[in-house]
């Protein structure tokens, strides 16, 4: 075995925790970059590329079992030079080399393992390897030593599969559309277009074939909450109640939409995915009854769970929704919020090597925390049976994940609720998860996009105090001196790699919303300005669409599109529903035709795949249906709200200082007007009034 060449462990002073974590391994990690492959070049080496992030429970499991080993180690340094990514800090580079994993195996996931010839070229790769040989998934040390030999000796073998994957990871990234022509915009708006409504419908009766009578949601276990899906559903159910469904049909008899909304947050807000002593959501959950999650806390979650219950309570009355949104903001304000600004990105599911052992309770475990509890409290016996804590345990060695019987309330009587702040006072004194505390910019703004939107449907003050200040502080920390925005950034330490297309997507939305939310305009130009740099940067003028990385960024072995709708929705579906909000405001064409640009990119799924491009199905609607502008010149706070407290889901807000923008031009202030396809209604200064007019153009 030939040493390892001057190598050592290089991850001590990056940004990423994740990166950090594995600085003290005995492998000779460095980060992505060109050091690594020219170093790979020079030894005649391949390069084993290692991505994860730092929330990742089986990414931790591979950790402990192969990089922590010197052995494990040995082989690595001698044979290859390996090379660990943060997925959260470089989406760009994730997204090709998982292309490549699921283009050679079917599938992919985290941690991912490729093995690239020094020119980045991926020929090989899996997700988790075990450390000893299983029946179908050879160990870490078999796969070493079996491409190790491969590369020694069958170097041809090696290259030509290198050039197979490479063309077919180009192949399957090199989406491309009709562009933001006129065929696209007649078929999403004007004469013989889409019928409003018909998407929606369509999305409806795919999700009913997938969706879960007895526990809500789609599809099996694992189960994610995917609210995007959610959105959609609630964004009919309000076209259905509106009467405003395809071509003016009846309504369909395939499916209710607010049916499976209702199960769906219901099972969610009951299931132990949910919180109930902190709030907030895990990233998924491992049975198909939301029981069990996998326990770690994504920030991203929060965003799209924290919309999705607040267009639920606001579409169906029902209070127990608004109360799961509450403790959704409280939990990451109290425990995600960083005091310099920014969010972190996500909480571990391990803690005190176990994982969910900061969660999960036992009968004795209660009975001690609610000893000595004050008069009015709850004894044990009833909280255990509250919460579904047994003696067999829901979970592992006997513990119980909290969770109420689907369909009971969610809050108890005065004395049970007393006993919930208890165990959570006991809770803070275990050792919690580890947070990862690097700010990303997208997940950022998402949160401030869906705050900013509580905040104004609510009333809470403090709600829109903090959205601004979470703006503020991407504002300034995000972005480099020239104005460039950035990936992500942790405190105390500087901002680092660029910014990909699905930050500046969500950075629009959620300088719309705060205009929206606020009346001031410095927002609302803001929001134009990072559009305008969303289409210089990122924009295929040919194909229609965004790449993921901006024409400045680092040239991988394909240029991406981010399309797809996963854990979060796409950049392209973002960035063409934000788009076609911000040109209703502004009245900037440029925005619409980028947005029906995305539009042609996935049309064909549209048609026949709609729930993998919800993001983008919500946009399309919008163009085909038209948006609602609602705008009150001033500072009349009551005609605001009423405005603000209700769903309009096609509707936009521009109230308080004028933007320059045509809605402003030559409006009286003080009244409302309230305009549809370029046709206002008479202005209205009475609140009731106003609301009688929302109400007649939502039917």
């Amino acid at each position: 075995m030939s040493p390892s060449i001057g190598a050592v462990n290089r991850l001590a002073d990056e940004t990423s925790p994740y990166l950090r974590q594995h600085a003290a391994n005995p492998v000779d990690w460095q980060p992505w970059g060109d050091a690594p492959f020219a170093e790979a070049r020079r030894r005649d080496l391949p390069v084993f590329l290692s991505i994860g992030y730092s929330s990742c429970h089986w990414c931790h499991v591979m950790a402990h079992e192969s990089f922590e080993d010197p052995a494990v180690a040995e082989l690595l340094n001698a044979h290859f030079v390996p090379v660990k990514v943060d997925r959260e800090e470089r989406p760009d580079v994730d997204a090709v080399y998982l292309e490549a994993v699921s283009a050679l195996t079917g599938s992919g996931g985290w941690p991912l393992s490729v093995f690239c010839t020094p020119e980045r070229r991926p020929f090989f790769g899996g997700t988790y390897f075990p450390p000893r040989d299983r029946p179908g998934l050879p160990s870490f040390t078999t796969v070493l030593g079996a491409v190790a030999d491969a590369w020694a000796t069958r170097r041809a073998d090696v290259l030509a599969q290198a050039d197979e994957l490479t063309d077919a990871v180009v192949a399957r990234t090199a989406l491309t559309g009709e562009g933001a022509g006129t065929d696209t915009r007649r078929r999403f708006g004007g004469a013989g277009a889409v019928p409003p409504g018909a998407l929606l419908e369509g999305a409806v009766e795919e999700l009913a074939r997938s969706f879960d009578p007895d526990h809500g949601g789609f599809g099996t276990a694992p189960k994610f909450p995917q609210p995007v899906l959610l959105e959609v559903l609630l964004n009919a159910a309000a076209a259905r109640r509106a009467g405003r469904g395809p071509s003016g049909a009846a309504r369909p008899a395939a499916g209710d939409p607010e049916a499976m909304v209702v199960a769906t947050l219901d099972a969610l807000a009951a299931g132990g995915i949910h919180d109930h002593l902190g709030g907030g959501f895990a990233r998924y959950a491992t049975d198909a009854a939301w029981s069990v999650p996998h326990f770690e806390k994504m920030l991203y979650d929060q965003a799209g769970l924290l919309r999705a219950f607040l267009h639920g309570w606001q579409v169906t009355g029902r209070h127990a929704y608004r109360w799961v949104a509450e403790r959704i903001v409280a939990y990451v304000v109290g425990d995600l919020a960083h005091q310099a600004g920014g969010l972190s990105a996500a909480e571990d599911a391990d803690s005190e090597g176990g994982e969910g052992r900061f969660y999960v309770w036992t009968p004795d475990e209660v009975a001690a925390a609610l000893a000595g509890a004050p008069p009015g409290t709850a004894g044990p016996d009833a909280v255990s049976a509250f919460f579904g804590v047994t003696d067999a345990g829901t979970f592992e060695a006997g513990t119980s994940v909290l969770r109420r019987p689907p369909g009971a309330p969610l809050t108890g009587t005065d004395d049970v609720e007393a006993a919930r702040a208890v165990l959570a006072r006991a809770r803070a004194s275990r050792a919690r998860p580890a947070r990862d505390g690097k700010v990303v910019t997208e997940w950022n703004a998402m949160f401030v996009s869906a705050l900013a939107e509580a905040a104004a449907a609510t009333g809470e003050p403090s709600w829109a105090t903090t959205a601004v200040a979470v703006a503020t502080s991407l504002l300034e920390h995000g972005r480099r001196d020239d104005g460039r925005w950035l990936r992500t950034w942790l405190p105390g330490g500087s901002a680092r790699h660029l910014a990909c297309a699905g930050d500046y997507a969500w950075l629009v939305d959620a300088f719309t919303r705060l205009g929206e939310l606020t009346g001031d305009a410095a927002w609302t130009r803001l929001a134009v300005e990072t559009a305008d740099e969303l289409l210089e940067r990122f924009l295929d003028p040919d194909g229609g669409g965004f790449f993921t990385t901006g024409h400045d960024a680092e040239p991988l072995i394909a240029r991406a599109k981010d399309v797809l709708d996963g854990a979060v929705p796409s950049a392209n579906g973002t960035a063409a529903l934000s788009l076609v909000r911000l040109g209703a405001l502004s009245g900037a064409t440029r925005f619409t035709d980028a947005a029906a640009g995305v539009v042609a990119l996935v049309e064909p799924l549209l048609d026949r795949h709609p729930t993998a491009v919800p993001s983008t199905l919500l946009a399309a609607e919008l163009l085909a249906g038209g948006t609602t502008e609602v705008v009150v010149p001033g500072r009349r706070r009551d005609l605001v709200e009423v405005v603000q407290r209700r769903w309009v889901r096609d509707g936009v807000l521009a109230w308080g200082e004028p933007t320059g923008a045509p809605l402003f031009a030559e409006r009286e202030a003080g009244v409302a007007y309230v305009c549809r396809g370029s046709v206002c209604t008479l202005p209205v200064a009475d609140p009731e009034a106003l609301a009688r007019r929302l109400d007649e153009v939502a039917s």
